[in-house]
């Protein structure tokens, strides 16, 4: 991305949100409130009319993934909790809302958001324009990942590696190079056992439509080219590499009780991207 120029990106994943909360029928995937205000006025106008392109089926099917992705994430982070996790790590958080809508249980862990200056500065901004306080267990760490280490900027903020983590890295891994990857992944490694991440990984074969840019080329578009694309066997090999065991996926009943029975167009994806690893599992 351009140096003071926050992730055009991120601001597209929240826009998929918003339009999720107006426009796509109940139960809602993701119960989320606040992400409308974080988007300009003219981007709210827009969906609030509906002429940001929502229906089109690329666009669907980029909708269901995200908010599965979003989801699945929050509830292992539940579950993790309850066995003794007290941080949490959220790379590339961009306009993520978990913390400004997390529920009881969440509120005695520590919450890491990581992400490049630029586009950490633009959310707070918009919290403080619609008066949304920052909880008192938000921790912003704000990384240039060209310029400094995830490692090193979460030691800045006062990260404990010793105590049980989960990390969330949603959409991320496509922008990371080989490189980079194994040393997030030898980072996961290194925390106590029982620690967890949620990743998403792959690009994004079977959302693109004929005839149309596809999802890579759009990111690279907006200065924020796609790095890597793995299948789920590049994905255990790295894992393995970093001494981590196999990852678990959402099963196809899991994701069948987000998204399964809908009326409003949104179904299970085509390919599965969503993995966990846990450290120490066997």
């Amino acid at each position: 991305m351009a140096e003071r120029e926050a992730s055009k990106t991120a601001i597209g994943v929240a826009m998929l949100r918003a339009v999720h909360q107006l426009w796509d029928g109940p139960p809602k995937i993701l119960d989320d409130p606040v992400v409308m205000s974080l988007l300009s006025a003219e981007l709210q106008d827009r969906i609030r009319a509906g002429t940001t392109g929502f229906l089109e089926p690329r666009s669907i099917a980029l909708r269901a993934h995200v908010l599965l992705r979003s989801r699945y994430a929050e509830e292992r982070l539940e579950q993790a909790v309850a066995r003794g996790v007290t941080q949490l790590v959220v790379l590339g958080a961009g306009f993520d809302t978990f913390a400004h809508r997390q529920p009881p249980w969440a509120r005695a862990i520590n919450i890491f958001e990581v992400d490049h200056p630029a586009s950490q500065r633009l959310k707070r901004e918009r919290l403080a324009t619609a008066a949304i306080p920052v909880p008192p267990n938000v921790i912003y760490a704000p990384v240039d990942f060209e310029h400094d280490t995830l490692t090193g900027g979460l030691a800045r903020v006062g990260f404990d590696p010793h105590r049980k983590t989960f990390v969330s890295c949603l959409g991320v891994l496509v922008y990371l190079t080989g490189e980079a990857i194994a040393e997030l992944f030898a980072f996961i490694a290194s925390l106590p056992p029982r620690s967890e991440c949620v990743f998403t990984f792959g690009g994004a074969r079977g959302l693109d439509e004929p005839g149309k840019p596809s999802l890579a080329t759009a990111a690279a578009a907006v200065g924020e080219p796609w790095q890597s694309s793995m299948e789920i066997d590049d994905v255990i090999a790295a894992l393995a590499r970093a001494g981590l065991p196999e990852p678990v996926l959402p099963t196809p009943a899991e994701i069948h009780s987000y998204l399964g029975n809908r009326t409003d167009g949104l179904g299970p994806p085509k390919r599965n991207r969503i993995a966990s690893v846990v450290v120490g599992a066997k």
